[in-house]
């Protein structure tokens, strides 16, 4: 039986592929850019296939994930099978209920860069959920374990291949979109991850380090790690509070902080992943 924290990881992994095959189907398609992945290959079998997108998307995604199952073992989960389907059935809906029949906009670098964002957010959403929409993730894995490729590169090779292909398929300007367009991507999509899971690591040295303590204790409700050091100059005994938080529990201890004690000192990173407790488990 499906737990709560289980169905809203099914519902956002459906909310990302609706915005990534919105970002396709009527930015990118239109336009004839091609910027890697399944459906990038998709795209320009459409133009050999009498199929539509969803279909040629749907195949192709089928006949990849039997390959990995095949190459890779069973490394696909339920949630990336959901997505593969969703993300075709999507598109079908689109195609037969809110048709389009020419681009978006008149501007071919408008429509590439409001796809590329909503093709990279969907993707980053779903990546979020430990899912994938399949594609090219497949035939990565499989030149990374049979080639000895870093999984990075092996990505790369299998969405360059998809970007040659449109060269030879749509002609250079559309290819040099699609490689502007697939670069793009990978920015984009880092980027998007990142602002899901970045956490603020703080450094605090105060005079007043109890009340500071109880202050993230009692207000935000988390924890602290606290190292005895001395001041450089002044041979004072100085705690070094350290505790790691949310960008909102961040912003809500940035506020009180300079009330509780006017002289504190604080040192902020951003973290990109934490494990352990209050956070992501291994």
């Amino acid at each position: 039986m499906f737990n709560k924290k289980t169905i809203i990881e099914y519902l956002l992994t459906a909310v990302g592929t609706s915005i990534a095959a919105s970002g396709i189907f009527y930015f990118l398609a239109p336009e004839s850019i091609a910027i890697g992945g399944v459906t990038g290959f998709s795209l320009v079998m459409t133009s050999y296939l009498p199929l539509p997108l969803s279909t040629v998307t749907f195949i192709s995604n089928v006949i990849l994930l039997i390959l990995g199952f095949v190459f890779c073992g069973r490394e696909f989960g339920g949630k990336t099978i959901f997505a593969v389907i969703n993300l075709s059935l999507i598109m079908y809906i689109m195609e037969n209920l809110f048709p389009i029949y020419g681009p978006i906009t008149d501007e071919t670098l408008l429509n590439l860069i409001i796809g590329v964002i909503l093709f990279a957010a969907g993707l980053a959403i779903v990546f979020n959920q430990n899912a994938s929409t399949g594609g090219t993730d497949i035939l990565a894995k499989i030149f990374n374990k049979y080639f000895n490729l870093n999984f990075g590169t092996a990505l790369l090779v299998a969405d360059a291949i998809v970007v040659f292909m449109a060269i030879f398929t749509f002609g250079i300007k559309e290819g040099i979109l699609g490689i502007l367009g697939w670069f793009l991507k990978g920015l984009l999509i880092n980027y998007f991850i990142d602002g899901f899971t970045i956490k603020k690591e703080v450094v605090i040295i105060s005079n007043k380090s109890n009340e500071v303590k109880d202050f993230i204790f009692n207000n935000i409700n988390r924890g602290v790690t606290v190292y005895k050091a001395e001041g450089g100059y002044t041979h004072e005994s100085k705690d070094i509070i350290v505790t790691v938080l949310s960008k909102n529990q961040y912003f809500k201890l940035k506020k009180d902080l300079k009330t509780i004690d006017p002289s504190v000192f604080v040192l902020i990173r951003n973290v990109h992943e934490v494990f352990g407790n209050g956070f992501e488990h291994f």
